[in-house]
Parts: structure tokens; C-alpha cells; sequence
């Protein structure tokens, strides 16, 4: 069963994520579904209470945005270990719509990226099948201490020490 790190423990990852082509079969358990599946049904799907969106790396969080108090997870596609455009749409969940639910990495999440990811607001990540989730936890923890403000420490560490 694929594994999933979710606050600091590996669990299994029990969520079906839908690809495009299926969008339109939702199993009545824990569903990930494309944004535009959600979108085309969203008053329906939005009272689901195992029910999350994923977007893929060309969408923004934007339409997203009047169902969120409604949906338990956003899950962020990376296609490519190269493309950050997700890094972007997490902050702009928690900074500017607050969301509070969970936000999960999917696709090609590899341990050099958890860290990076947690500042950014992902608190989930589903890690590729031929990766050890358990060793890839110790990359939450790669630096102890950071510069900058993230969404985990939104206070810059000149801020910390005055």
C-alpha cells in the first residue's frame, strides 16, 4: 500500500487520487479528484466530507477559493522534481485563503523537497512508491533553523532574536 507522511508519522495512504480520464466514476470512499471534476459538480462534491481536490502544476488555487471551508484536502501535482510552481500555490492557500485543512504533496515528492515543502504549507506528502517514506521523514528535518518567515514560522529569525 503507498505511504503517506502526514505531520511527522508514515501512515498508509488509503486516498484513491482520480486521474482525468475517470474523473467522472468517485468512489464513495477517500477521493482525490481533478480540479475541473470538482468544479463541473462542485455543489455536490463540496458536501462530501472524504473529499479532496488536486490540482496539477499549470492550475492555481484560485477557483478554489469559495469552497475551501468545504474541502478536507487540497493535494498539489509535481509532474517533475523541477517544477515548483506547487511551492507557490500552498503559500497561497494558508496565506491568502487561510486555509486550514490538510495540504498534500502528490506526484514526483522527493525527500530533498519535504522540508522546503513543509515552510511553504504542505503538512501531507505522498511519497513515490520506489522511495522509504520512513527514511524520507528525516528530511522534515534537514535544517534547524531558518532565515526567513515560511507559513511554519512566519516570524524571520531577525524578528526571533530582537
Amino acid at each position: 500500500m503507498p505511504k503517506l507522511i502526514k505531520n511527522g508519522d508514515v501512515l498508509d495512504n488509503n486516498w484513491v487520487v482520480l486521474d482525468r480520464d475517470h474523473a467522472g466514476e468517485i468512489p464513495s470512499g477517500d477521493a482525490l479528484v481533478p480540479l475541473d471534476a470538482f468544479l463541473a459538480n462542485a455543489d455536490e462534491l463540496s458536501a462530501r466530507d472524504n473529499l479532496g481536490v488536486w490540482l496539477d502544476s499549470d492550475q492555481g488555487p484560485e477557483p478554489l477559493a469559495p469552497y475551501l471551508e468545504n474541502i478536507a484536502v487540497v493535494a498539489i501535482n509535481f509532474p517533475k522534481f523541477v517544477d515548483g510552481r506547487g511551492y507557490s500555490y500552498a503559500r497561497i492557500l494558508r496565506e491568502r485563503f487561510g486555509f486550514k485543512g490538510e495540504i498534500r504533496a502528490i506526484g514526483d515528492v522527493l525527500h530533498d523537497q519535504l522540508f522546503y515543502l513543509k515552510r511553504c504549507g504542505f503538512d501531507a506528502f505522498a511519497i513515490r512508491d520506489d522511495k522509504d517514506a520512513q527514511a524520507a521523514i528525516a528530511g522534515l528535518q534537514d535544517f534547524s533553523e531558518c532565515y526567513q518567515a515560511g507559513c511554519d514560522q512566519p516570524t524571520p529569525l531577525f524578528r526571533r532574536r530582537a
